[in-house]
């Protein structure tokens, strides 16, 4: 669902909190002023760093907030999280994150 992409590494993971981590781990290897650190989800660039940046970017509207949810929801209902093992399963963390993800400025109501 997620994936990490930088110069010489890539890798996808499952959980939010993982790329998360990842990412971050990666921001003392980019030194040059045009090497980036994205995450990825579904294909669609949400998080970004660079040297142009003093902090890390979220990529979008509403992504921030999103991210910050799952990333609640991931730690808070996941009693084996120390253990490594993610509780993906969770109808909670899909049909939110889902709901969330599949809203349109199409379909949202207009005032």
């Amino acid at each position: 669902m997620f994936k990490v992409v930088t110069r010489g590494f890539s890798q996808e993971f499952e959980r939010w909190t993982d790329a998360l981590e990842t990412a971050n781990g990666l921001i003392p290897n980019c030194k040059g002023f045009f090497d980036e650190i994205r995450v990825l989800e579904r294909g669609e660039v949400v998080w970004a760093y660079t040297r142009w940046h003093k902090y890390p970017q979220y990529v979008g509207p509403g992504t921030y907030n999103r991210l910050a949810r799952r990333f609640l929801l991931e730690n808070s209902l996941d009693p084996d999280a120390e253990a490594g093992e993610p509780a993906l399963d969770s109808p909670t963390i899909a049909s939110d994150d889902q709901a969330i993800f599949d809203k349109s400025p199409q379909n949202s109501s207009q005032e």
